[in-house]
Formats: structure tokens, sequence, C-alpha cells
């Protein structure tokens, strides 16, 4: 049989699983094809607005994307991309597991299996079960973000779903990290502690963990407010102090995180977490102003001066150089390095996550990366960065 008609076979297996409600979850993986980082396809039913619906997380190397498509189009798209890529499926559903490959040979299986799952459910939005529940939170009541039954309020919706992403970024990155004994989190710029707070419960209530967090806040009042509510929450370990990123001072971080450190704070934000070897970095940098003034101020003639003569690529061109150095130096000093997109750019324009994890198995080749940041400087016209300088590199 050509492989067209097992993924014919394939695909009327699903339509009938959704028809009798059987269907479960559907997984493709072992992608060949064109679409660059593209790793795995995860398909679950939702229902919105009272209309079910197939909802697609497109898996990739540094990244998720969830579409959601009425059920005619979504068996459409999975007949099409496992014609252009994917060789392996398996469908999940209460009756059975059903499991379709293109071997290397061509040859192409379909193999039936028991179920391994029980239940088939409809999730949506407000069913989603959070890695921080809205529920017995008298931190979250505190900062108005639930009343005293732990109703969220309408108004803290979108605040709501951005601590638990957060937290959910973070929960995946500490897991490359070592854990043993007291951890150690300074949050620089904490503001009014809403991921800080959520943090700590989820590695003192969830993991498990020993942890001690410090929240740095140059806002007397944040701080007082925020110090109030640990100690309302029984947050022993949790503690809010007054100061700029620049300031302050300690030797022992095992997790650096700054989000929104406008300009240079992230580098300084970054050079503590460096000086201290700390095991995580992660840091959401907000304006870019060093590195654009430097472009501006030297217009170096390259490649690319057709669009940085305008000014909002110019902005663009210096988000991304300036991030780029800083991942860059963090190689350099012996972190391995990831740089994503945390955050859809509909919701903030300033949506770049760069993390920074301690590599204890390989030495970087300082020379050639020295060599990268000298050559990006000279090409695009830059005397010096900030955390270079500070680093002394």
């Amino acid at each position: 049989m050509i492989i067209s008609e097992k993924i014919k076979e394939f695909t009327t297996a699903i339509s009938q699983t959704i028809t009798n409600q059987t269907f479960i979850s559907l997984s493709l993986g072992n992608y060949k094809g064109s679409e660059e980082n593209l790793k795995n396809l995860y398909v679950k039913r939702i229902l919105i607005k009272k209309e079910e619906k197939l909802s697609f997380t497109y898996r990739y190397k540094t990244r998720d994307i969830v579409k959601n498509f009425s059920i005619a189009e979504a068996v459409n798209m999975i007949e099409k991309f496992l014609l252009e890529g994917f060789k392996v499926s398996t469908l999940f559903s209460t009756e059975s597991d059903l499991q379709f490959e293109i071997l290397n040979t061509g040859k192409v299986t379909l193999k039936k299996k028991p179920s391994s799952k029980s239940t088939a459910s409809l999730d949506h939005d407000k069913n989603k079960k959070r890695l921080i529940p809205a529920q017995n939170k008298s931190y979250l009541t505190d900062l108005k973000i639930t009343d005293q039954e732990g109703n969220v309020f309408k108004n803290a919706q979108d605040k709501y779903k951005q601590i638990n992403h957060y937290v959910e970024i973070l929960s995946s990155l500490i897991k490359e990290i070592p854990t043993e004994g007291t951890i150690k989190v300074v949050d620089m710029g904490s503001g009014k502690g809403y991921l800080t707070f959520a943090l700590y419960d989820y590695l003192q209530n969830v993991l498990n963990l020993q942890p001690e967090i410090t929240g740095v806040e140059f806002r007397a009042d944040m701080v007082a407010l925020c110090n109030n509510i640990a100690e309302n929450a029984a947050f022993k370990s949790l503690n809010f102090v007054e100061g700029t990123i620049e300031n302050y001072e300690n030797k022992e971080i095992d997790i650096l995180i700054a989000l929104h450190a406008c300009d240079t704070a992230t580098d300084d934000a970054i050079f503590k977490g460096i000086k201290a070897e700390a095991e995580l970095i992660v840091v959401a940098p907000c304006c870019h102003k060093q590195i654009r003034r430097e472009i501006e101020k030297h217009k170096a003639t390259n490649d690319v001066d057709f669009l940085t003569k305008y000014g909002i690529f110019l902005e663009r061109q210096a988000e991304m150089v300036t991030d780029g150095i800083r991942a860059m130096i963090l190689e350099y000093c012996g972190y391995k390095t990831k740089v994503f997109e945390f955050i859809s750019d509909a919701h903030t324009p300033k949506n770049v996550m760069i993390v920074g994890i301690k590599n204890h198995k390989s030495n970087p080749d300082k020379t050639q990366l020295l060599k990268k940041i000298k050559d990006a400087k000279s090409y695009f016209g830059i005397e010096y960065h900030h955390l270079e300088r500070m680093l002394g590199i």
C-alpha cells in the first residue's frame, strides 16, 4: 500500500475517534521536513465558545506555538504534515492506541495497541491546571490578583496567566541546574513581587526545595509592601531589600533573575550573576539605548546600513546586536545560552529572554569568542558594550 493510502487510513481513524468521542490526543514526531527547528506536534481537543476544536502545539527547539483549528481543517493539516515531514504519529483514544510510522526503507506501518490512557477530556483555558493555583494563596489576595475565596479578578486574569507562564519557563530551566541544599535566588528589580512570590511558593511548596529569595527594588514603598505580604504568607526565607541593581552586592547567588531592567541595568544584573558564578541567569532586557547610541555615533558602512538609516529598523537592530553580544559574553564566561521569545509581541515588543546556564562540562574557546565579539562591534561601529567593559574583557 502506498504512503498516501496509509495516511488516509490513519486520518480516517482520527476522524472516527473524534466522532465517537473516544479521541484523547495525537502526537507527531521524528520530523524530517523543511520547517526549521520544528521537533514535534501535539494535538488535543478543546472547547472554545461551545465549539469543539483541535489545538495544535508546535514544539520548536526553543519555543512552543499554539494554534486552534476546526475539526475538518485540523484533520486535513495532519494529513499534510504526515506527507511532508513527520515520520511517526500516535493516536491515543479510550479504546486503543494507533501508531503510524514511515520506516527508513519507505515501508509504512500501522500498529494498534491497548489504550495507554483512560479518559478523553475537553480542555478549556478556564480549566487549565496552573503551576500556581489561585486558591489558598494569601499573597495573591494581597497583590489584588484574587479575592478571599481564590477567584481571580477579571482585571487580573492576564497578570495571573503571566505569573504562571514565567514560573513554567523557570521550572524547565531549574531542572538543568543542581538543586541540592539551599537555593539562593536574587530577583533584580522585583517591583511589586508578582513573580518573586510565585517562584518562592513554587520552589518551596511544589518542588519541596529550600529557597532563599531576595527581591531587590529601589522603591521603598514597594519594598515595605512586599515584606509585609511575605510575612503574612509566612514565607520566612523571602525578603525584599531597597537598592539598585548596580549597587547590590551578593557573592552567593544560585539563580539570578532580572525582568525588564532598563538598558545597561540588564548588563549590571548579568555582571552580578557572572561574578557570583550563578548556576542560572535569566534576563528579559528592556531598552537598548547604549548600543543604539554607539551605532548612531559611528554610522558604520556595512551590508545593513540601508536599514539602519531608518529609526525603527535601527532600534530593532540595536536590540538584536545588544542581546547577541550579551549571549556571546555569557558563553565566554562559561555559560550555555538560550535566547527565545517568552511572550507574544502582541502583549509587549520587549519579549526576548536571555538565559545562561553554567556549563560545568566544557571549556569555551575564549579566543574565538573574543574575535566574534570584536568583529561584531567593528561591523556595527560599536566602540564598547557595557557588559564587556564591566567584565574587563
